[in-house]
């Protein structure tokens, strides 16, 4: 085979996000459960959806290339879903919200890379249909990070005053403290 050490790399990249998605099914409903924000909550549930879509996919592909998708172990997505479980338990409330997000979008940038990479093989190898289907999911992954951002833009703002005192939300940042652009630091 022309290919074989890309297709064996491929294979071997398949494998791991496979273990990335499967891991992220388990963990996707810990972190729903522990949002505040219906919101985001709801955003969770959807994208644990997805996420079983996106094993499917991978399934699929590796079923056309004669290869289960199996026997590997992602430690990259071990660790991200690891440092979320810390801040499930270190933060609560907004903040915790805060924090949920944060790591889920750590989890989608590694995915995008991941997929974004495995794409770019499979159209190196000729691969049209895995190309196909991995598009879909490089798309969805995409979106469910720009999501992620739009939440935070209310979420982040309300886990600045947590307990909702408005004396804290007047207070304003001396300008003293304020950071100088670099053509005022020059």
């Amino acid at each position: 085979m022309e290919h074989k050490d890309l297709m064996e790399l491929f294979v071997d990249e398949l494998k791991d996000l496979y273990s990335a998605e499967s891991q992220l099914i388990k963990a996707l409903p810990k972190m729903a459960k522990a949002a505040t924000s219906e919101n985001l909550r709801a955003g969770f549930e959807h994208h644990l959806e997805q996420t079983k879509e996106h094993a499917r996919r991978i399934e699929e592909i590796c079923t056309e290339l004669g290869e289960k998708p199996t026997g590997k172990k992602c430690g990259g997505m071990e660790g991200l879903i690891g440092e979320g479980k810390e801040m499930m338990d270190e933060f609560d409330g907004d903040v915790l919200d805060a924090a949920l997000i944060s790591a889920a979008q750590r989890v989608e940038h590694y995915e995008i890379a991941g997929y974004g990479t495995v794409r770019t093989y499979a159209e190196l190898l000729g691969k049209d249909r895995a190309v196909e289907l991995l598009e879909e999911t490089l798309k969805e992954e995409k979106e469910t990070d720009q999501k992620l951002t739009e939440l935070a833009v209310t979420i982040n703002v309300e886990a600045i005053n947590p307990e909702g005192s408005d004396e804290e939300e007047e207070e304003e940042v001396p300008v003293a403290s304020k950071p100088k652009s670099k053509a005022a630091r020059a």
